[in-house]
């Protein structure tokens, strides 16, 4: 202890107590002053001779800087939160910083039951409790009252009592008496010595409502920021009508389901049970179901036959991918078609093949249809589809009681077939069902044709995304088939007009009379214009959109128009053939045909190659398939080849393959020929050094537009001809006559003049000759 605090202390015990409160407050005050003036510790050194004692990184800072104020603003923000927390706005679609975050930091949390004095509910609780305090000595004070009320009610009722023994009952009242007095004066000097006892205050519970605010510091566990960096959801915009016909095929799917199920579980292993009769116990095993063996072995029959297939046709089948007739070079223009396949079924052997479509998907499967042309003898029909890796057995096969005319493979949906029969049906045939009957199929009641359907083409999905093909007929009618609600519905596109329009019928009725549709096409691009050719050998150029009129009417062929089709690159070409033996090419803008062959022969079918735009290809019914390209030779077709070898066998139809550089002829005996072009038949632009060959529908386009640019100037410059030959034979003709005329007049007495055998000679030679060379020019 220091030495000054020891004297102060001495005195203090020493002195009174005021003296002793009075110096400790001034010892107290003291310290104070020199705790303010530097903190000296209390002992009696002197201050000057301590060394100061400062820390190597102190700043030495001047008075003025000592005397700064500097202000800090502290801010309830908690300095520990994570920052750039950003969220996905679906609203804007991005994600974005969070602004609104929660500062607060929570260090301790305690559920309690305390309610500050403050509040609504402590006042109650106040006022509840002091009520109850004021009630009990009042509750006591009544007790008291009630208990010396029962005692006197009772002595008096023991006075009223006769007894007796009155004497000794008197004596004994009279001795109980005296104790009770006595009793109560006793009592009475206690009270009066004690004091009223005084009213003890209420305890109050130091905080017991009030809170002491506490300050603590609590070790901060590092935080982590970790970041991630994703790319916007995607999202895409969806919407659907939905009517009965969507709510109808929904139920129908969930119906299908739930016998697909039940029949899954009848298919389950049923297990029997018997007793055996030797040892008498009870064996359960489970049967197997019924299943047919040959389903089990069917896909391993099927690639065990295509293996089997590879190995009996293998040399054609290295000719149809690699054999290139070298001889083309030789041969200047003309090209040859090498044999490969032959398909033939023993079922199609006394049918015809009457249509033959190439898959969209599937590039070596196509599908040929099989009844007859001759309507004397009209019996069953067959739809069969075979494919290039198997060429002895069809992989599907359909059979029809009506003979197959047509039929048309959908453009988005390849297993879906459209076909049309000789009785005037349509029907459309889903290959991914196990079914031989179509899917779908006109009757009677749903607007059947009543004459053989010669052609179908599917067209685009309509506006509720609803299937959709058309049909002609003999009838004269061109139908709309639309598949909806599971059924076809058929709406009358247009209906073709004969040359007599109306016929004499019994009583003098008139009878409107209809054209017969044989064929028809759709354009490529345009979807409501398309093509009819007759059996009157006319071509009507026809719209969805108008149906009692036509845009143009053609006077294409003599007899009936087999074959229509439009050129899969140009949009203004499409060709014709018919059985008056020509192949006609034209421009629908133009009602003159701009090339035209004569084959000599009735021509069944003519086809556009998929590969040039000048390429084409037909069959005569004398069992000759004809290639033709107007790039290379214009007036003679490139390959004249034989490809029906029976007699008596004509060739119906010709279809080009979409990829590979084969055709496909059918005849009337039920087969089907594949043929290899060679390589002048498919002639492309040779590839010169330092420059790249164009390829694309815009050079077939340019190669087939120059073509007919030219033959347009060849027509135009022959016509011009022909009118001047016209002109000039017509003004010799005119002043020969008008010679003759006045020598007649010079003659006299009205005898004629008569010419000379030279002159009429001459005269009849000169125009005709004229003539002649304008017709054949």
């Amino acid at each position: 202890m220091p030495a000054k605090a020891a004297d102060k202390s001495r005195q203090g015990q020493g002195g009174p107590s005021g003296g002793k409160a009075g110096k400790a407050g001034k010892a107290g005050k003291a310290g104070y002053k020199k705790r303010d003036e530097g903190d000296a510790p209390e002992t009696g050194e002197d201050w000057s001779a301590r060394a100061v004692v400062r820390s190597p990184d102190q700043l030495e800072l001047t008075e003025d800087e000592l005397k700064k104020e500097i202000t800090r603003t502290l801010t309830a923000d908690n300095p520990h939160i994570p920052r750039g927390i950003v969220r996905f706005s679906f609203k804007e679609g991005a994600y974005q910083l969070v602004d609104d975050i929660d500062q607060t930091a929570i260090h301790f949390t305690l559920n309690g039951y305390l309610v500050p004095k403050d509040s609504d509910e402590g006042r109650r609780q106040s006022i509840r409790s002091s009520t109850e305090s004021e009630k009990a000595p009042v509750e006591e004070e009544k007790a008291s009252v009630e208990a010396s009320a029962e005692t006197t009610e009772e002595t008096e009722t023991k006075d009223e009592e006769p007894t007796g023994d009155a004497e000794a009952a008197g004596e004994e009242e009279e001795a109980q008496a005296a104790e009770a007095a006595e009793e109560a004066e006793a009592a009475e000097a206690e009270e009066v010595e004690e004091p009223l006892p005084t009213k003890a205050p209420e305890k109050k519970l130091a905080n017991q409502f009030n809170f002491i605010e506490r300050g603590s510091t609590t070790h901060h566990n590092p935080l982590r920021e970790k970041g991630y960096q994703t790319d916007p959801a995607p999202f895409e915009t969806f919407s659907e009508n939905v009517n009965q016909w969507f709510i109808y095929d929904a139920y129908m799917e969930e119906l299908e389901r739930i016998e697909k199920a039940k029949e899954k579980e009848k298919a389950k292993p049923v297990v029997i049970k018997k007793e055996d009769k030797a040892t008498g116990r009870k064996l359960s095993y489970v049967e197997p179901p019924h299943v047919d063996t040959l389903s089990k072995v069917a896909k391993a029959a099927k690639i065990a036959e295509r293996m089997v297939n590879l190995n009996t046709f293998d040399d054609i089948a290295q000719d149809f991918k690699y054999f290139e007739d070298a001889s083309d070079e030789f041969r200047g223009q003309e090209g040859t078609l090498l044999p490969l396949w032959k398909f033939q079924y023993e079922k199609t052997k006394k049918l015809a093949v009457t249509a033959i479509s190439w898959n969209p998907k599937y590039k070596d499967l196509f599908a040929v249809g099989y009844g007859s042309y001759d309507f004397m003898k009209q019996g069953y029909g067959m739809l069969l589809l075979y494919t290039l890796k198997n060429p002895s057995f069809p992989e599907y096969s359909f059979t029809s009681e009506s003979g197959v005319m047509c039929l048309d493979f959908h453009s988005d949906h390849p297993n879906l077939l459209a076909v049309g029969f000789y009785d005037g049906n349509v029907a459309i045939y889903n290959l991914k069902k196990a079914s031989s009957q179509p899917s779908y199929k006109s009757s009677a009641k749903s607007g059947k044709h009543t004459e053989p359907v010669w052609q179908v083409k599917w067209q685009k999905d309509d506006m509720d995304n609803n299937s959709n093909f058309f049909s002609v007929s003999s009838d004269g009618r061109i139908v709309s088939w639309t598949l909806v609600k599971n059924e076809l519905v058929h709406m009358d596109v247009i209906k073709l007009s004969a040359d007599g329009t109306t016929m004499q019928g019994p009583e003098g009725l008139q009878l409107q009379t209809f054209g017969s549709g044989t064929s028809f096409d759709f354009h490529k691009k345009i979807d409501y214009l398309f093509l009819v050719g007759t059996e009157e050998g006319k071509i009507y150029k026809c719209s969805k959109n108008y149906s009692s009129q036509f845009l143009d009417v053609f006077e294409a062929h003599h007899m009936a128009v087999d074959s229509i089709s439009w050129n899969p690159f140009h949009l203004k070409v499409f060709i014709s053939c018919s059985s008056d033996w020509t192949v006609k090419i034209w421009d629908h803008t133009i009602k003159t045909p701009m090339f035209v062959y004569d084959l000599g022969t009735a021509v069944g079918d003519v086809a556009w190659s998929p590969y040039s735009s000048t390429a084409f290809a037909a069959v005569t019914i004398d069992g000759q398939a004809h290639v033709f390209d107007l790039n290379v030779n214009k007036l003679e077709p490139l390959c004249t080849q034989l490809v029906v070898t029976r007699k008596q066998n004509k060739t119906t139809h010709i279809q080009f393959n979409p990829v590979y550089p084969i055709i496909i002829v059918g005849d009337e005996q039920g087969l089907i020929v594949c043929l290899k072009l060679s390589p002048n038949l498919r002639k492309m632009p040779k590839e010169k050094k330092g420059q790249e060959v164009k390829k694309g529908p815009e050079v077939e386009i340019a190669k087939l537009e120059k073509l007919l640019s030219l033959e347009k100037a060849t027509q135009a410059a022959l016509s011009r001809i022909g009118d001047a030959c016209k002109g000039t034979s017509a003004a010799h003709r005119q002043g020969k006559y008008h010679w003759l005329a006045s020598a007649g007049s010079r003659q006299g007495g009205g005898q004629e003049y008569a010419p000379s055998e030279e002159e009429k000679e001459e005269e009849g030679r000169l125009p005709s000759s004229i003539g002649a060379n304008a017709g054949g020019d």
